[in-house]
C-alpha cells in the first residue's frame, strides 16, 4: 500500500499505526491545549489524534507529549562542531531540527564550503535546514577568501533544504538602497528573508521592514522588540553564549501573548549547551520567568516551523512529521526519549572531512614588532565592552605611553586587539585596544571571528600576540590562551579553522578549558572568546576592528586609532 493511502487508513483506524504513544497528555500547538489522546504514527508521520491501536506502544502516562524543538536562527560552526557532532549533543536535548545559516564557513571557503556542509547533514536524523549567505562579506571593511555573488546565492537557493536568503547584515545598505544589496533581495529564491538590524528604531526600520525582510534575531530591548511586532516583522528572541536577550524580550509575551516570536540560539558554546541545554534550556528559563509553559513550547517548536514555512513541523497533528519529545514535568524540560520520525534517536556514521577543507590559515610569519603601535600620547579610539553583548561602546580615551609607543595596561583595563588577514597572506594587520575586558597578562586569540574570520588576538605585551597568532598558524586554527610564551589552553579547529575534528566530550573539554585559562588571565566579562569573535564584526555597533581597522559602526567607516583634536 503506498505510503499516504497507508497513513490514511492508519487515520481511519481500518490499520494498524507502526507506533502509537499513548497515555499522555499532548500538546494542540494551535489551540494551546492539553489532549488526553493517543497519537497514531505511521511510515515516520502523524497519523491521527485520538484512540489507536499499533504494532508498538510507547506508554507516555504522566508524560507531556509535546513537538521536537526547532532552532530558528543558529550558525553550526559558532558550536565548533562538525555536524554529526553537533546531531549528538542536540538531539537529545529534545532540538529535532535547525535553520543554520553558514556565512562563517562561506568567508573561509567560499559557495564550495556551504555546498559541503549541505552534503555532510544531508543523512542525519537532525533536520538540518540552511539560509544562503546573503553578506560575504559582511561590509565593504572586511576580508573574507573571496566575496559570494549572485550566482553562488542562486546556487545555493536551488539547493534542496534551503528555504531563502540570510540574515541581511548590511542594514545600511538596505535603509540606504544600495542597489548591491536590493539586487540580492530580487534574486530568485529570494521571497524568505532572515534580518539583522541592530539598534535600528523609526523610519530606519520601517524602510529595512518596507524591503520585505520579514524577521530579526538582533533586538535588546523590549522597545525594540515592540517596533519590529508593529512593522510586520517577526521577533526571533536570541539566548546566545554571549548576547543574552531572553529576559529582557519576555515581557512582550506576557504584553501581546506569543504571536510572531520565536526562539534562537544564534551563536552557542558547545559547553554552555552541555550545561544549560539547547533550546529546551530557553523554555525552561522563560517558564522560570512567569511565560505559561504552552506558550514557551510553542516559540520553541510550531513558530519557527511557520516562520521559516516548514509546513510538515512544529506540531503534533495529523500529517506532520512524528518530531515528539517525551517531557517528565514542565519544569526542566529534558526529555525522557526523543522520536524523531517516529523512531528513537540513534547514533550515525560521521561524514567523511576532505582535505581541501583543512588548513585554512595562511598568514605571513609575525614578530612583537608588527603589533607595535607608535604612539606620542594623542587620544585613542578604543572598543568598550558591554557585558553579555555583542555591541561595543566607541569610547576615547588616553593611552598608556611606553617607549614612544602606546601599550596595554591592566591597570587602565586597556588592552592592545589585532586581526591578522588569514585566507591569502597579505600581511595586512588592524591595531587597537580594548577597554572592560579585565585581562591582566597573556593572550587570548581566535581563528573564529565573526564573520570574515581573520585570525583576532587581544593580549597584554606583543611578544604574547604575535606568539598566539603564530601558534594558531601552526595548529590549522582555533581558539588559544597564552601567557609568557606558553600555551595554557587551546582547541584546535583545523576544518575551516572553524570545526574540531574530535569528538563532542573532547571538544566539550578543550573549549571548556580554554574559557577557564582566560579567567585565570584576568578576563572578567562574558564568554571570552564569542567576545573576542564579535569584536571583528563590522555590522554590530558601535566600535569594531578588521584587518581593515577600527570600523565605526554608526558612521559606517574606518576610523584612525587616534582622535583629531
Amino acid at each position: 500500500m503506498p505510503r499516504l493511502e497507508r497513513t490514511i487508513a492508519v487515520a481511519r483506524g481500518d490499520e494498524s499505526a507502526d507506533l502509537v504513544v499513548s497515555g499522555g497528555s499532548v500538546l494542540s500547538v494551535f489551540t494551546r491545549e492539553w489532549l488526553e489522546c493517543d497519537v497514531a504514527i505511521s511510515d515516520g508521520m502523524i497519523a491521527g489524534l485520538g484512540s489507536y491501536e499499533g504494532r508498538e506502544t510507547i506508554d507516555a502516562t504522566g508524560r507531556y507529549v509535546v513537538p521536537g524543538f526547532i532552532d530558528a536562527h543558529m550558525h553550526i560552526e559558532s558550536v565548533k562542531l562538525l555536524i554529526d557532532e553537533l546531531a549528538r549533543l542536540i538531539l537529545p536535548l529534545g532540538t529535532t531540527a535547525i535553520v543554520a545559516d553558514p556565512h562563517e564557513i562561506a568567508n573561509v571557503l567560499g559557495v564550495d564550503g556551504v555546498h559541503w556542509l549541505l552534503d555532510a547533514s544531508s543523512g542525519l536524523q537532525l533536520d538540518v535546514y540552511f539560509m544562503a549567505p546573503s553578506c560575504v562579506p559582511a561590509s565593504p571593511f572586511e576580508s573574507p577568501r573571496r566575496p559570494l555573488g549572485p550566482g553562488d546565492l542562486e546556487s545555493l537557493m536551488r539547493r534542496r533544504r534551503v528555504l531563502g536568503l540570510a540574515e541581511m547584515m548590511n542594514f545600511p545598505g538596505v535603509v540606504n538602497g544600495s542597489p548591491e544589496e536590493l539586487a540580492k533581495l530580487a534574486l530568485e529564491g529570494a521571497a524568505h528573508v532572515d534580518g539583522h538590524a541592530p539598534g535600528l528604531l523609526g523610519k530606519e526600520l520601517q524602510a529595512y521592514a518596507a524591503s520585505g525582510i520579514r524577521s530579526d534575531h538582533e533586538a535588546l530591548t523590549a522597545d525594540e522588540g515592540r517596533e519590529r511586532l508593529r512593522a510586520g516583522m517577526w521577533l526571533l528572541i536570541r539566548e546566545a553564549s554571549m548576547a543574552r536577550n531572553l529576559e529582557a524580550l519576555l515581557p512582550l509575551v506576557h504584553e501581546f501573548g506569543p504571536g510572531r516570536m520565536a526562539f534562537c540560539t544564534d551563536d552557542r558554546d558547545p559547553e554552555d549547551i552541555a550545561d544549560s541545554g539547547h533550546l529546551n534550556g530557553m523554555v525552561r528559563a522563560a517558564v522560570a520567568a512567569g511565560v505559561a509553559p504552552e506558550d514557551a513550547l510553542v516559540m520553541a517548536s510550531f513558530h519557527p516551523a511557520l516562520w521559516h514555512k516548514l509546513d510538515h513541523l512544529g506540531a503534533i497533528a495529523p500529517g506532520y512529521q512524528a518530531d515528539l519529545l517525551l517531557l517528565p514535568d514542565l519544569e526542566s524540560f529534558a526529555p525522557d526519549m526523543v522520536l524523531k520520525r517516529g523512531v528513537p534517536i540513534r547514533d550515525h556514521a560521521s561524514p567523511p572531512i576532505p582535505d581541501w577543507v583543512r588548513q585554512t590559515v595562511r598568514i605571513q610569519p609575525v614578530n612583537a614588532g608588527d603589533f607595535a603601535i607608535p604612539s606620542e600620547g594623542s587620544r585613542i579610539r578604543a572598543i568598550g565592552l558591554i557585558d553579555d553583548q555583542v555591541v561595543t561602546r566607541s569610547l576615547v580615551c588616553d593611552p598608556v605611553v611606553s617607549g614612544g609607543q602606546a601599550v596595554a595596561d591592566a591597570g587602565a583595563d586597556l588592552a592592545k586587539i589585532a586581526v591578522v588577514e588569514r585566507h591569502l597572506a597579505t600581511g595586512r594587520i588592524g591595531l587597537g585596544f580594548v577597554a572592560g575586558s579585565g585581562l591582566e597578562r597573556g593572550a587570548l586569540a581566535s581563528s573564529v571571528a565573526h564573520d570574515a574570520h581573520n585570525l583576532v588576538v587581544v593580549g597584554m605585551t606583543d611578544e604574547d600576540i604575535a606568539f598566539a597568532v603564530s601558534h594558531l598558524a601552526r595548529i590549522g586554527g582555533g581558539i588559544v590562551a597564552v601567557a609568557d610564551g606558553r600555551v595554557l589552553a587551546e582547541c584546535a579547529l583545523p576544518v575551516a579553522g572553524l570545526l574540531a575534528d574530535a569528538p563532542l566530550a573532547e571538544v566539550i573539554e578543550s573549549s571548556r578549558a580554554c574559557n577557564e585559562a582566560a579567567s585565570e588571565l584576568g578576563w572578567a566579562g562574558a564568554t571570552p572568546f564569542l567576545t573576542l569573535a564579535f569584536l571583528a564584526l563590522s555590522v554590530i555597533p558601535a566600535l569594531k576592528i578588521t584587518d581593515l581597522g577600527l570600523v565605526d559602526v554608526d558612521r559606517f567607516e574606518i576610523v584612525p586609532l587616534e582622535v583629531s583634536s
